[in-house]
């Protein structure tokens, strides 16, 4: 992957998640950094706290322990994952949402160190969305109920999750705070620019890129003159992970071709298919937009060279 981002002339940012499943957190970290030793020139790094023993007294002046190391070698960001708000309970078996209280510390540690946070919430729209009012998730909700919100009233829904999220950014003005794929506010650009006017600090991911393009079909203009307005608060990111068994040349392809995708809609208008929808024309933004949204604005957040936030 990075002799890949080295060809096609990416830096990037690898982020460190506290999710159930997969290598846990420490040891994402653990190879993060042992990148990070390696390619100084061609990466950064974002790490995470974990939500273990969030009832006891001392896990804040615990996390804020470990955020200090990780910091301290070279950690740029902080990632706070969906586990809060869609499975961290407290000790009455209430769902710890974000703007909990008891995240406070944290928080607030962060923004007096202008350290910034990228808040991946809850899930797209579509998962408390009935199947057939889904615009893009049929498939995945329909294979795996047990992650289909609509299913599970027991559960906050989207809306508290955007409410809580507001909140934090209302009661912490200060902080930098980077919304993982547009904000968790995809299915309207509307709803999120009102965020970008409310919050400045307040910047997004755009790692859903076939909605972006779904507004692009539906009116190209509007959507193009988001991307105008905005140009300072977007950065272009991709979600994308690297498994044991993962076959290395395939997955080169993949990443490649994905990232050509991309540029090819952003930076020009080409005729682009969007599977179930139609075709669409690419953004064809100006240089500068261009320049900002894969570069600038990643440098000026991290306060380094960065141009792409990557999942990993």
């Amino acid at each position: 992957f990075i002799e890949l981002a080295k060809e096609d002339n990416f830096k990037f940012l690898d982020i460190v998640d506290d999710r159930p499943f997969g290598l846990p957190w420490t040891e994402q970290q653990k190879f993060a950094f042992q990148h990070l030793n390696n390619f100084p020139e061609q990466m950064k790094v974002a790490t995470t706290f974990s939500v273990k023993g969030f009832d006891k007294k001392d896990w804040a002046e615990k996390t804020i322990r470990d955020l200090k190391l990780s910091l301290s070698k070279g950690a740029k960001a902080v990632k706070i994952w969906k586990n809060i708000g869609m499975e961290l309970r407290d000790e009455q078996g209430k769902f710890v949402m974000l703007d909990d209280p008891r995240l406070a510390p944290i928080f607030s540690f962060l923004v007096q160190n202008r350290i910034p946070l990228i808040g991946h919430n809850g899930e797209p729209r579509d998962c408390w969305l009935p199947l057939d009012k889904m615009t893009f998730s049929q498939s995945y909700y329909g294979s795996h109920p047990e992650y289909h919100m609509f299913l599970h009233p027991e559960y906050p829904s989207y809306e508290a999750h955007i409410q809580a999220r507001d909140n934090l950014l209302e009661k912490y003005p200060d902080l930098k705070f980077v919304g993982a794929h547009l904000g968790s506010l995809e299915w309207s650009l509307d709803e999120l620019a009102k965020r970008l006017d409310k919050y400045p600090n307040m910047r997004v991911d755009l790692s859903r890129i076939s909605n972006l393009q779904l507004h692009t079909l539906n009116d190209r203009q509007i959507t193009r003159n988001f991307f105008i307005k905005y140009q300072d608060r977007l950065v272009y990111g991709t979600d994308k992970a690297i498994n044991a068994n993962t076959n290395p040349a395939e997955f080169k392809k993949s990443i490649h071709d994905s990232w050509l995708r991309d540029w090819l809609f952003f930076a020009t208008d080409s005729r682009i298919q969007l599977a179930g929808f139609g075709e669409l024309n690419g953004l064809k933004l100006p240089q500068m937009v261009i320049d900002k949204i894969y570069l600038k604005n990643a440098e000026n957040w991290l306060g380094i060279s960065a141009s792409i936030m990557n999942k990993n």
